[in-house]
């Protein structure tokens, strides 16, 4: 008989959660593979074990030992649903490898909650990060495996983005004798602790409308104190022109009040934004419209640049507000932490236009386009409405040819 590895997910470890398919396939292996705790669930099977989670040291075994013809891999939970599975099923031709759902933990949590879970957003903080915030943030229901970070951590971070009255539900042990399901805000929740086998589901009963993050945010809605912003009508054009995706890294070079910063974060709500600015009340500012809007995905960074770069992580996209004279350095350094960065730039002098353009033509960069900008907006006159111009801002876009 040709060999046949099972990928089993044995639901949330109570046998109660077992399917009899999965059950009819472990009988029927002579070897079964997957962590301790998952193996001393079935102490009547009497075929060969090896605890092992690692998938790489699971394919060495196999290797190891041609004699096994029918392999089961047991995997909490189903083996869609953030599972090794994903991992070994890439290390074994495909013709060898099936698989058998099982139940999973958002599934068995949002049972026990009575609560449907098609409409769920689905993150886990277990052995990679998440912007659990900015996830929080822009859904009415948000679904996390806790692990490394542990469940009170994660309400204290909810906290810090000024997330505490959201209602979390933590869900201990669950389908084992022990389980245990607590529900509370956030706030709450964060001053007590749970087991390590914990999974959460949060409800925001208002999350961030579509309104909210559209392009082009009323200045009226930001801190401005004495700073220059960039107006509504030329911020949302240049947002569209970064092209900025939910998970996006960015930076705003010359970020004056934050106002581009904030839609950006908005935007990128599963990303991370640097706000780059050298002067220290404005950066003062930003911080103020950063707490205002909760974008917990924005960090402030005081300093010039290109000098203070360095140190951030490489970006999708950069928008340039204020250069302060200093383009070709800060566009070669994007350009040589990604080849592909997609960049846009604000001028209002004649000079920064013709160094944009300069730049972005020498650092050979494609796609390029240059729109200027009038708006005039309405301001009541007596009975009469007159229309004054604000001042003309040239945008200047671009993407790295990835050379």
């Amino acid at each position: 008989m040709a060999k046949k590895i099972w990928l089993v997910g044995i639901g949330m470890g109570n046998r109660d959660t077992l399917t009899i398919g999965a059950w009819n396939i472990l009988k029927n292996c002579d070897c079964l593979i997957g962590a301790q705790r998952m193996l001393d669930a079935f102490p009547e099977l009497t075929c060969r074990r090896f605890a092992a989670t690692a998938p790489e040291k699971i394919a060495a075994y196999l290797q190891e030992h041609p004699e096994f013809q029918t392999i089961g891999v047991v995997f909490s939970g189903d083996v869609g649903f953030y599972s090794g599975a994903k991992k070994l099923r890439s290390l074994f031709p495909e013709h060898l490898i099936e698989e058998c759902c099982g139940i999973s933990t958002v599934a068995y949590l949002c049972a026990k909650l009575h609560t449907p879970w098609e409409d769920v957003r689905l993150v886990s903080a277990h052995g990679q990060a998440c912007n659990l915030a900015g996830e929080v943030r822009t859904h009415e229901k948000v679904f996390v495996l806790a692990g490394k970070v542990s469940a009170q951590e994660l309400c204290k971070a909810l906290c810090r983005a000024g997330l505490g009255g959201v209602t979390v539900s933590v869900g201990e042990r669950l389908s084992y004798p022990g389980e245990a399901i607590t529900t509370g805000p956030a706030e709450r929740l964060s001053g007590q602790t749970f087991d390590p086998l914990s999974a959460l589901l949060i409800q925001n009963p208002a999350p961030l409308s579509n309104d909210t993050l559209a392009f082009g945010l009323p200045d009226e809605r930001f801190i401005r104190g004495n700073t220059p912003m960039t107006k509504s009508e030329v911020r949302c054009i240049s947002l569209s022109r970064l092209r900025l995706q939910r998970e996006s890294i960015a930076w705003d070079i010359g970020a004056g009040t934050g106002s581009v910063s904030i839609e950006m974060a908005l935007q990128a709500a599963r990303g991370m934004v640097y706000a780059v600015e050298k002067d220290a009340d404005a950066c003062q500012l930003i911080e103020q419209n950063r707490r205002q809007f909760a974008c917990t995905n924005l960090r402030v960074v005081h300093g010039a640049a290109p000098e203070v770069l360095d140190g951030l992580p490489a970006p999708d996209c950069v928008f340039v507000g204020g250069s302060g004279g200093n383009i070709d350095e800060i566009l070669r350094l994007a350009l040589q932490r990604n080849p592909y960065v997609r960049v846009v730039i604000n001028a209002i002098t004649l000079e920064t236009v013709a160094a944009s353009m300069q730049a972005l033509e020498a650092l050979g960069f494609v796609d390029v386009a240059v729109s200027q900008i009038t708006a005039s907006r309405a301001k009541r006159a007596g009975g009469y409405h007159m229309m004054l111009g604000q001042n003309p801002v040239y945008i200047l876009s671009g993407q790295g040819a990835g050379l």
